[in-house]
Order: structure tokens, then C-alpha cells, then sequence
């Protein structure tokens, strides 16, 4: 077992802010091999980012409680826990999911009441909260949430889908969410997060956008040179002052 130095809204406020953040989707490692996967990365990773979803909100099925408490032994950085599932579920699920070693829970803004009272759940229950939103909802959704959670993440691609290409429309809502953070002065505690669509090609122009983190999937468990494409990713100035 692998002991935690910072866990909770510890581990999230501790994060990096001068440069961008590399949270890695363990969708993309390999789940036959997941303890060699997480050696390989945890030099690398600011935190593990993982999706759970209950084939109605999205399309299929993946991740359950015991995979997040067998990856919570095994690495020393915080585990970002993306819940795509329904209203009605969402607060058990977070429930379930803190309790099995998440960090950070983010509900997505299209659950509404639900998701807002799953986000006072996981702050009750020690964990801090985020809010995500789907590419064809409105940027403006997240503005019951900003006072509430530490993390807002835009998707750029249809949701539970892999492989698609970064929608032309992911930059401008990057932006959009960046001046509604600072109309509410919360854009010194949030960290804006961008997933879906995470390419060479594409990075650079979400961290100009002003994202703070990107979900790596391929981009990250397909490079041999790991350590290169971090320093690449660490590298990359924002646009946003």
C-alpha cells in the first residue's frame, strides 16, 4: 500500500499552478497491466483522472468502486473521480466513490439540483467537488457551481466517446467559463480543465484558451519518451492572464 501525503481538498489545493497539470485517464492504461501502468506513470502524473459512468447518461459502463479503492493503495497522488451518470444516482455514487479513496468527485452540471447537492456531499464527506459540462450544454450552467467546487472541466468532445476530434467550439467555451470564474473573482481557486479531443496539436491551443489540466489518455500511455512529453506539456504557456 502506497501512503498519501495530502488527500481530500489538501491534495487538490496543493496541485501546481504555474504551469499545466497532467492528469492522466487510466481509461487509456492498460487495465490487464494497470500496476505496471501506474509505476510507469506516477513519476509523471498530478492526478489520476477517472471515469465512471452507468450506460444512461452516457453510452456503457465503466469503473466501479473497488477498481478506485484497488488504484487509491496503489499510487500517492490524488484520484479525480468523474461521475457521468444519472441525477437520481448521483449522490450515492459519490458517496460510494469517496469512500473507496476519490479525492475529487465532479457531477456534471446537467443533473442540476442533484448535482449540486452531491457536491455539498462530497465536501461533507471530506472529499472536494467539481463540476463538468457537456460539449452541447450552455457555458453558463456552471454558475450554480462555481462558489461550491474546485474544479470546472469542459468536455470538447461528445461524451463516453474515446478517439473523437477536438470540437472547433472547445477553445471559445474555455474562454467563456475563464471570465464567468473571474466575474465571480474564483478564477484564483478553480482549476479549469479541459477533456476530450487531447492531441499534440490540440494542447497548445487549450492551454491558451486557459486550460490548467488536460485528461491524457493516448497521448500519454502511447509515448515511450513519458518524461519528454511531460516536460513538452509543462512547457506550454497559457494565454490567459
Amino acid at each position: 500500500m502506497t501512503s498519501k501525503p495530502l488527500s481530500g481538498p489538501a491534495a487538490i489545493a496543493a496541485l501546481p499552478r504555474n504551469r499545466l497539470l497532467g492528469e492522466f485517464s487510466l481509461w487509456s492504461a492498460d487495465l490487464a497491466n494497470m500496476e505496471t501502468d501506474l509505476k510507469r506513470i506516477e513519476p509523471f502524473v498530478d492526478l489520476h483522472h477517472i471515469d465512471v459512468a452507468d450506460a444512461r447518461f452516457t453510452p456503457g459502463f465503466l469503473f466501479f468502486p473497488d477498481f478506485v479503492a484497488r488504484i487509491a493503495k496503489a499510487t500517492a497522488k490524488p484520484i479525480h473521480v468523474h461521475l457521468m451518470v444519472e441525477g437520481e444516482i448521483v449522490e450515492e455514487q459519490t458517496r460510494q466513490f469517496i469512500e473507496a479513496g476519490a479525492d475529487l468527485i465532479s457531477v456534471h452540471a446537467e443533473n442540476g439540483e442533484a448535482g449540486l447537492r452531491a457536491v455539498g456531499l462530497a465536501r461533507k464527506l471530506g472529499a472536494e467537488a467539481g463540476v463538468v459540462l457537456r460539449l452541447e450544454t450552455p457555458v453558463s450552467a456552471i454558475k450554480p457551481f462555481i462558489d461550491h467546487v474546485a474544479f470546472v472541466t469542459l468536455l470538447g468532445t461528445s461524451i463516453g466517446v474515446k478517439g473523437q476530434s477536438l470540437s472547433d467550439r472547445a477553445c471559445d467555451r474555455l474562454l467563456e467559463a475563464r471570465d464567468l470564474l473571474k466575474q465571480s473573482s474564483r478564477e484564483d481557486q478553480i482549476i479549469l480543465a479541459a477533456d476530450g479531443g487531447i492531441r499534440e496539436q490540440t494542447v497548445p491551443l487549450l492551454r491558451k484558451a486557459g486550460a490548467q489540466t488536460v485528461v491524457l489518455g493516448s497521448l500519454a500511455f502511447g509515448d515511450k519518451d513519458l518524461a519528454g512529453r511531460i516536460a513538452w506539456l509543462h512547457g506550454l504557456e497559457s494565454g490567459v492572464a
